[in-house]
């Protein structure tokens, strides 16, 4: 585990330096091109072949798609405990999303014309769920929840198989509650490139929408243009700003629990203005080690992607982290500390706020969706919302009354832009 004294010299550049290393290398960009540029020309035949070669399933394209059946069977196969809890997480999801739906509105401007805004759902929407080793059950609530509220059309989901080619029931589950019966048992880049250019089996889609590790993250970035994407949320990350006040065996519990997803590439960040505490943190993360069960893969993570970070005031926090833009972000401070960095800290992708807000809340049931913008892209993009997945259209409407007042500076703006065709569209209807 690395740590730096953001108070000396060369701090903030070691900090740029260790965030830079979230970019994708070069090999992934160019492995992810030519994954991609083979679903274009090959379809359904090249997404066999790298089902085959990365997830070990032999899957012929009619095999693609999860019969309905089986999504009700596994609805029927968990058990009560998971049926509860998936609702639990469903209905708070519901609540706090409807309250981010957009709405019509109209009004008038200064000319007396009619202006407003319409807001439609997208019709094709095409949600990525990571599965296989980890399947993300919750993922498919903070996706397909949202696309249900926003009121889009068609709505498809990939996530990939295992070995014989089955999806893990949970995440069938969570698909038949939610009501989502397009599923395609799809992962990787060949998921992206099937959603983005189309297949004989996989209808092309308008939108791509969830998390994943660095090649589909990449994936998404490489086909952004052809179809819209949501944002680049990858491999996870957590930053904890604590003070002395913080339980230190709470806050490795939340770092061990961001650095479990094990890909190699998360990123954990420790701030303090302790000294004592990081040294107390360091040994409980330590401890808590041993007793996970993707330990080995935790401690590749801990080793190249924890960095805990001194700092001598909460000043400098909020510096670090409006620079690095976190994923997740919990205030382990006193509440009156809590108060002025959540009003300070602009970038962050979610806030978890006390000694009693893990992560892990966040990731499942408190109700904002979890797929958060990664590799400091907070500082431009937002967590996922119901109008990401809408369309805005804006609505004009002037008369034969309010176009005068238009024409004059439709005028203006056309002798200054040497745009005469422009400036004689408006002035024929006045004149007329």
């Amino acid at each position: 585990m690395r740590s730096i004294d953001y108070s000396k010299p060369g701090a903030a550049g070691q900090l740029a330096d260790f965030c830079r290393s979230a970019l994708v290398p070069r090999e992934i960009s160019a492995a992810v091109a030519e994954i991609l540029a083979d679903v274009q020309v090959r379809g359904d035949v090249a997404v066999s072949h790298y089902a085959a070669k990365f997830d070990g399933a032999s899957l012929a394209p009619e095999a693609f798609r999860v019969a309905p059946t089986e999504l009700r069977a596994a609805a029927k196969q968990i058990s009560a405990g998971d049926r509860r809890a998936l609702k639990a997480a469903h209905a708070n999801i519901v609540a706090f999303n409807r309250r981010g739906l957009p709405a019509d509105w109209s009004g008038r401007n200064r000319q007396g014309a009619r202006v407003g805004e319409k807001f439609d759902p997208i019709r094709r929407v095409g949600l990525y769920v990571p599965g296989g080793e980890v399947p993300l059950v919750s993922t498919v609530l903070m996706t397909a929840t949202l696309a249900k509220i926003a009121g889009c059309p068609e709505i498809v989901v990939c996530t990939p198989s295992n070995r014989a080619g089955e999806v893990a029931p949970g995440l069938l589950a969570a698909l038949e509650l939610v009501g989502v019966d397009e599923v395609y048992r799809i992962g990787g880049v060949q998921a992206i490139g099937a959603m983005a250019y189309g297949t004989a089996t996989i209808p092309a889609v308008d939108k791509v929408f969830g998390p994943g590790n660095a090649y589909v993250c990449e994936a998404k970035r490489q086909v952004f243009g052809l179809v819209g994407v949501d944002s680049l949320p990858g491999p996870s990350e957590v930053m904890i700003i604590a003070d002395e006040t913080a339980r230190a065996d709470y806050a490795a519990a939340d770092l061990l629990a961001q650095a479990e997803h094990g890909s190699g590439r998360e990123k954990i960040y420790f701030v303090s203005n302790s000294t004592r505490q990081i040294a107390r943190v360091e040994h409980e993360v330590a401890q808590q080690l041993g007793s996970l069960t993707r330990s080995e893969k935790t401690a590749r993570v801990l080793e190249h992607g924890f960095l805990a970070i001194k700092v001598r005031t909460f000043a400098q926090a909020v510096e670090v982290a409006n620079y690095v833009a976190p994923e997740h972000l919990e205030l382990l401070v006193a509440p009156a500390e809590a108060t002025r960095l959540i009003g300070a800290i602009t970038t962050a992708g979610a806030i978890m706020v006390g000694n009693e807000t893990p992560t892990a809340l966040g990731d499942f049931t408190a109700g904002p969706s979890h797929v958060l913008p990664t590799a400091r892209a907070g500082r431009f993009f937002s967590g996922l919302r119901v109008a990401d997945f809408m369309r805005r259209t804006s609505v004009v409407r002037y008369d034969r009354t309010s176009i005068r007042a238009g024409e004059r500076v439709v005028a203006a703006f056309a002798a200054m832009e040497r745009l005469d065709a422009h400036g004689r569209s408006a002035r024929i209807r006045v004149e007329k």
